[in-house]
């Protein structure tokens, strides 16, 4: 597995997803190696993890570090390749890997890094960095992006442009790579339809299944924030997650609570927003038995990204493992998982939402309905072995279609 952020030093699901399915691969026997970058995270960071907690699963992690820091990354965002660090990834995958599993590669080798290393390739798509200089189509960090304006949206982040992205190396690298697989149909036909053809397969992401989750829902009525029936949101704290589109509706929705789970960049803005309203509380970063909790009490959990989300967030599918239905924007991949779930709704405007609110709240027997829909349909279609059969499936496909191949 090679990707630039791995737990700890991870921000977002992209290393969360790659820790689980190194995990998962492992206690099923198999050898699996992480290949990341430190110095990517804390040339990003508003804080630094000065140790790399150890890996208590058997996955061998590789923490590249650069006696050059912040400029190794640099130096691979600008050339598009892996430069400062080059020589040790070469070493670590000279062992002769059967599979190479690249994820987010943008900092840690950029696309000359799909060069590297034998054997079968793939590629998971988490973001939109083969399309966009951002990785988030989120264009001028205002709306999701339809027509292409790179080297103005790449400074309206105050971000350098790449020049890289003006020569063939990107169309060059991809075809060292076997299989493009993605995690919804959305992204998937995103990417094709912006010009970039490559043989993408779709495979929903899983999270581990858990027994635990609660077999019903009785909502409380006490003083405290978590006691009071309450919508949660969990996840980073940025402007297209589209949280500052739902703090207004409950501002003047005082049947409920609004949770808030998370931290990030649009953290103080979200505050002022919401300055003086009662029932809207920012709990911080979450994790663990804490996380499980909150999703299990809250009526549903809510996501209102206002970009095109790669495969809908991780956070959806956390809330179905504990029967907590989820209330989603119409947009980009969103949707995808509520039509093949029937565990939440769909909303466009705040009337569908404050009434998709009031139907939650108020119906506790259609609640109980979509819980037990989403947690059936986790069970069936999002679990580790539904997804390693489709992975492993894929590698031996690949594998066998090589070993036909006539030889030069």
């Amino acid at each position: 597995m090679i990707t630039t952020f791995y737990p700890p030093f991870n921000f977002g699901g992209d290393g969360i997803f790659v820790q689980r399915l190194s995990r998962e691969l492992v206690r099923r026997g198999h050898h699996v190696e992480v290949i990341h970058c430190v110095d990517s995270y804390r040339s990003l960071a508003p804080r630094d993890i000065t140790t790399n907690h150890a890996e208590e699963s058997g996955v061998i992690v590789h923490s590249l570090r650069s006696p050059f820091g912040w400029l190794s990354p640099l130096a691979t965002q600008q050339t598009g390749f892996p430069l400062f660090k080059a020589r040790k990834i070469s070493r670590i995958l000279e062992k002769g890997f059967d599979v190479i599993n690249y994820h987010n590669i943008s900092l840690v080798g950029g696309p000359g890094l799909l060069r590297y290393g034998t054997g079968i390739k793939l590629y998971t798509l988490h973001e939109y960095w083969l399309l966009c200089p951002m990785h988030i189509l989120f264009k001028f960090n205002r709306e999701p992006c339809e027509t292409k304006s790179c080297l103005l949206c790449s400074a309206s982040y105050k971000r350098p442009p790449q020049l890289w992205r003006y020569t063939q190396l990107l169309e060059s690298a991809v075809a060292h790579v076997d299989r493009f697989i993605c995690p919804d149909r959305f992204t998937a036909a995103k990417h094709l339809e912006m010009g970039l053809k490559i043989p993408i397969v779709h495979m929903p992401h899983f999270v581990p299944f858990d027994d635990r989750a609660s077999g019903s829902f009785k909502p409380d009525t006490s003083g405290n924030p978590q006691d009071r029936p309450y919508f949660v949101f969990v996840g980073r704290l940025e402007k297209l997650k589209g949280l500052q589109t739902v703090i207004p509706v409950f501002r003047r929705y005082p049947k409920a609570n609004l949770l808030i789970a998370g931290t990030g960049t649009y953290e103080r803005h979200l505050r002022q927003l919401a300055e003086g309203s009662d029932n809207i509380h920012f709990l911080g970063f979450q994790t663990g038995a804490k996380l499980d909790q909150l999703y299990r009490d809250a009526i549903a959990v809510i996501a209102p990204s206002i970009n095109y989300e790669v495969a809908p967030p991780l956070v959806i599918m956390e809330a179905f493992r504990q029967k907590t239905p989820a209330i989603v924007r119409k947009l980009g991949s969103m949707p995808e998982i509520i039509e093949e779930s029937g565990g939440g709704l769909i909303y466009e405007t705040d009337e569908q939402l404050i009434a998709a609110l009031d139907r939650l709240l108020e119906d506790i027997s259609y609640r109980t309905l979509l819980s037990e829909r989403a947690y059936q349909a986790l069970q069936e279609k999002w679990t580790p072995d539904a997804y390693l059969e489709k992975y492993l499936g894929l590698i031996h496909e690949l594998m066998e279609s090589r070993r036909r191949a006539p030889r030069a």
